[in-house]
């Protein structure tokens, strides 16, 4: 059974403020997209990784990229996550719908091979998989500046990526979603879960290194991570 990870470049990094795409950041002196990358390359249950690249930054990406053996493509994204989704699935029009496909953020460069080894074995018996850790925060939700709800704290997870799914079954939620003009969403299993209600998700642990760098903050903390992984 084939198993293709796409990594999603997509965006520009606005929040980051570097004045590039933040995936061309360095940690570790290794770029960010070039981490990323790497771990999928490196796992031996992938067989192909395409990544989705920022318009205008393709050349650069492909590049960096090149020295990995299983990037079968490099493709540009859109505006959006949910435009860079469908731009890997347009690249992966050729595959089965059996497949198994995950959706990462280049942006997270630590995901290691017992995360994806997880999601991986999930998606033999599960049509769509995520990645969670536990909240250490107290979540609440907010209606006109006020708590509304206090949902109880060991329900909640933080979502990380990759999130898996069979290619036809993440397919088949984003045709109903692009026929929606009201769609809004931030991640691929909350199209899933919006678009095809009966479908369910399973989850399986994450973990705290694979955070995601957003903010100029999360590049102190990822300096950190890149050399403690050097010294272990």
């Amino acid at each position: 059974m084939r198993t293709v990870a796409v990594v999603l470049a997509g965006g520009i990094g606005q929040r980051m403020g570097a004045g590039r795409p933040k995936q061309f950041l360095e940690v570790g002196g290794r770029p960010i997209l070039s981490l990323a990358v790497a771990a999928f390359d490196a796992h031996p249950g992938v067989d192909a990784v395409v990544v989705v690249m920022a318009a205008g930054h393709l050349r650069a990406a492909a590049a960096l990229t090149a020295p990995y053996g299983k990037v079968a493509a490099v493709v540009e994204g859109g505006d959006t996550r949910t435009a860079s989704t469908v731009a890997a699935l347009t690249a992966l029009a050729d595959e089965p719908a059996d497949a198994k496909v995950l959706f990462h953020d280049a942006a997270r460069p630590f995901v290691d091979a017992a995360t994806i080894d997880r999601v991986l074995a999930a998606l033999d018996d599960a049509d769509a998989v995520a990645v969670g850790v536990p909240s250490a925060d107290t979540i609440v939700e907010i209606a006109d500046g006020t708590v509304a709800a206090m949902p109880a704290r060991h329900t909640l997870v933080r979502f990380q990526t990759p999130q898996g799914f069979r290619l036809g079954v993440i397919r088949a939620a984003y045709d109903r979603a692009l026929a929606d003009p009201a769609l809004h969403a931030t991640d691929d299993c909350g199209i899933v879960h919006r678009y095809l209600p009966d479908v369910p998700i399973r989850v399986v642990a994450g973990d705290e290194r694979n955070l995601k760098v957003t903010h100029p903050l999360d590049i102190v903390i990822a300096e950190h991570l890149a050399t403690e992984t050097e010294t272990v």
